[in-house]
């Protein structure tokens, strides 16, 4: 093993050709061999270690398999670096038969970490959609709104940006750069742009803040300072508000941090009251009848809730109508569901009054009489 580790010294692998000795050709194809079949086995092991973690059919079927030849690449080259730091060593020692130009010596562990660096920060910015699937996993719907939409863009857009400056670090390193007089620069660099921009990352913190703490999502009806009405965009620096007018606010989300905000969209309920009036000369058996079957259709409706303070009575007999009030609570997601369920349910009040023979007091017929 010595004898091939370091070739004796009438071995024919001590002959030079261009600066290189034999010995160093062997030792370099030998080398990338081993880059090559690194790269292999990762790309081949990767992907089924990546699809235990990922849910998500899309992200397997693109992120996953495009993301698998730069990690190759990656763990390749940062295996190379390694060992050409090992063939440094040996060339330093007296009589070594590792022969190789200076300039060699000098580019080749440099290019082999940029190429390093470069895989992986391809490599990462490829996995950033991942960040999609980790949302999910503590989502309960198990479907993609707004609100999540902005989350994900977020998160995505600030790994990207990280995965930009460290690689950039690394980069510089490997072109041989002063990473001290540059990340001194940076930062005063970066305390100036602070100060200018103040307000922006103000409003970025805040949105980070509504999208972690989610206070409301979009289509949230939501009432802030002297604003009030619908979300419809949560962006990095504003959230859009269209109020019942139809004019659409711009708040920016600092805003959203430093206030009090009520979200009526937050309501584990949706409460419904009204007044229905039959006519003075209806059947008073038909009327309990007709309170009776109501509540017992709001029971049997799977939409609503609280059934021990649900009531259908009569409430108040006047020389024209007898009054009945209605009272039940929705157990609905949004506005447009609670809408839907409420004309469902006038319209069964509507035949439990016909199969009754029941009449509805309408003032105007009576006054034409």
């Amino acid at each position: 093993m010595e004898t091939v580790w370091e070739p004796t010294a009438t071995s024919e692998l001590r002959n030079e050709i261009l600066g290189f000795s034999y010995y160093s050709l062997a030792l370099l194809a030998g080398l990338l061999t081993l880059v090559l079949v690194t790269r292999f086995i990762t790309m081949k092991i990767s992907p089924a270690i990546l699809r235990r973690i990922i849910r998500s059919e899309t992200i397997q079927s693109k992120t996953v398999k495009n993301s698998d030849k730069a990690l190759g690449t990656a763990v390749g080259a940062g295996l190379s670096v390694w060992v050409v730091s090992l063939f440094a060593e040996q060339s330093e020692t007296t009589g070594s038969a590792l022969v190789m130009p200076e300039i060699v010596w000098a580019i080749l562990p440099n290019a082999l970490q940029l190429l390093c660096a470069l895989a992986l920060v391809i490599w990462a910015f490829r996995l950033v959609n991942i960040v999609q699937d980790i949302v999910m996993m503590f989502d309960d719907d198990e479907k993609v709104d707004g609100t999540e939409k902005t989350l994900i863009s977020a998160l995505e857009s600030i790994l990207r940006f990280i995965i930009v400056f460290v690689g950039a670090v690394f980069i510089a390193d490997s072109l041989g750069l002063d990473l001290t007089s540059l990340i001194a620069g940076l930062g005063i660099s970066g305390i100036a742009l602070a100060l200018a921009a103040k307000d922006t990352i103000s409003n970025f913190f805040g949105a980070v803040t509504v999208l972690v703490d989610r206070p409301f999502k979009v289509g949230d009806w939501i009432i802030v300072e002297a604003c009030e009405g619908e979300v419809i965009e949560i962006s990095l620096r504003t959230t859009l508000i269209r109020t019942s007018a139809d004019t659409i606010i711009t708040m920016p989300n600092a805003n959203l941090v430093s206030s009090p905000v009520e979200n009526w969209g937050k309501r584990r309920w949706r409460r419904w009251q009204t007044q229905l009036h039959f006519d003075i000369n209806s059947d008073g058996k038909a009327v309990d009848s007709f309170c009776v079957q109501t509540l017992q259709s709001i029971k049997e409706n799977p939409k609503t809730l609280k059934e021990e303070s649900s009531f259908c009575n009569v409430s108040a007999l006047s020389p024209t109508s007898v009054d009945v009030d209605l009272n039940l609570y929705w157990d609905v997601n949004g506005g447009v569901e609670e809408r839907e369920e409420r004309a469902k349910f006038i319209i069964e009040i509507k035949r439990i009054a016909e199969e009754l023979n029941l009449e509805f007091y309408d003032g105007r017929i009576r006054q034409q009489r």
